[in-house]
């Protein structure tokens, strides 16, 4: 799993006071593989979306996560 991806999850599980492994599957809000590949192009690249009623925007470096409450 991308490093960035695992920042994610784990912050979204410390929000929601969860394990990582109990949060919804990120697959059924974004397509893993393809996060990670953008996430190792040679740009800068701003990702945002929904997962779990936050809103996640990563970017516009690999190193750069924001885990916003959106729709709670």
């Amino acid at each position: 799993m991308h490093p960035t991806i695992a920042a994610v999850l784990e912050r979204v599980a410390a929000l929601e006071g969860r394990s990582p492994t109990a949060l919804p599957p990120l697959y059924d809000t974004v397509d893993p593989e393809a996060l990670a590949s953008l996430l190792e192009s040679d740009g800068d690249v701003t990702v945002c979306f929904e997962y779990d009623g936050y809103r996640i925007v990563i970017g516009p470096t690999p190193h750069e996560v924001e885990v916003i409450d959106g729709t709670r």
